[in-house]
């Protein structure tokens, strides 16, 4: 009889658990941040320092590609790429709405939606265009766009996207960020839309579920993940989706933001900062020492 080996998966729980809650700790402390810079900086001193972090995020990103090392690419990547997309997108739309006039939206006295928040829906048109490249010119590691040229081109995916474009990590782990983002805040967005749903709509709860379960799928596959880079590649991917009804509780008030409100919750924000300075100190420290 011929004899069988089984190879038993290992789950990763250290570096997982640690790459995820320094990704998670960037979520609060971006919100945290930019309030912090409109409640103590002048409306032309906050455009000017926005469009300086981007520009900062950028020549890290690109700084990134040169780079030695896996984790060191995904990190310069993942840290660029957050100073980018709050300087270069959401401080630049918070700029055209504020210069143009665009109003909030606003429920029994309350800002509910920012003004920057209600007109990025309008770049629904450029983030399909991007996604038409990612469709057709790249075969990559994300598994919902494989799955997706799977059923599309069926057996002529390999005729259609026969290889990867080129690839660096510092790049991958950028432009991952990003479009994962923009993917987020415009479905959170559209649902919002009364025209179209409503943050109370029976879909908008379906979403926010579906993205909680498609979060437990993911972080069952990120503790496969053994190398630090990809680890935190995937946590990143894993916490966008969690943060999704992260977003839609916090929108019904189902608890307090406290990132929101920074001058109120000091010592919350501080803690935060500390443990994910900790973090990524840890990180960096395994991958010089190895």
């Amino acid at each position: 009889m011929e004899k069988t080996t089984t190879f038993k998966q290992t789950n990763h729980w250290g570096r997982t658990l640690l790459s995820f809650f320094m990704v998670l700790f960037t979520m609060p402390l971006g919100h945290a941040l930019m309030i912090i810079m409109d409640n103590t900086m002048s409306a032309g001193a906050v455009h000017v320092a926005a469009f300086l972090m981007g520009l900062v995020g950028l020549l890290i990103v690109v700084a990134g590609v040169f780079a030695k090392g896996d984790t060191r690419q995904t990190l310069l990547g993942f840290f660029g790429g957050l100073l980018f997309w709050t300087g270069w997108v959401e401080f630049l739309f918070q700029y055209y709405a504020w210069r143009y006039g665009v109003q909030p939206e606003i429920e029994n006295g309350v800002v509910v939606t920012k003004p920057e928040y209600l007109i990025l829906p309008a770049t629904f048109g450029l983030w399909a265009m991007v996604m038409v490249l990612y469709l057709f010119s790249s075969r990559n590691g994300c598994l919902f766009l494989t799955w997706i040229q799977k059923k599309l081109f069926r057996s002529r995916r390999s005729e259609l996207v026969p290889h990867p474009m080129s690839r660096h990590v510092s790049i991958v782990t950028f432009m991952e960020l990003n479009m994962i983002l923009w993917s987020s805040y415009l479905l959170l967005m559209f649902c919002y839309d009364k025209r179209f749903l409503g943050d109370h709509h029976p879909a908008t709860f379906f979403v926010a579920l579906g993205c909680l379960v498609g979060f437990v799928f993911m972080f069952r596959r990120q503790l496969r993940i053994k190398p630090w880079g990809a680890n935190i590649r995937m946590s990143i991917a894993s916490v966008i989706v969690l943060w999704t009804p992260v977003e839609v509780m916090g929108r019904i008030n189902l608890f307090n933001e406290f990132w929101v409100h920074p001058e109120r919750y000091a010592l919350q924000i501080s803690l935060i900062v500390v443990a994910f300075l900790l973090s990524v100190a840890y990180i960096v420290w395994v991958e010089r020492k190895k």
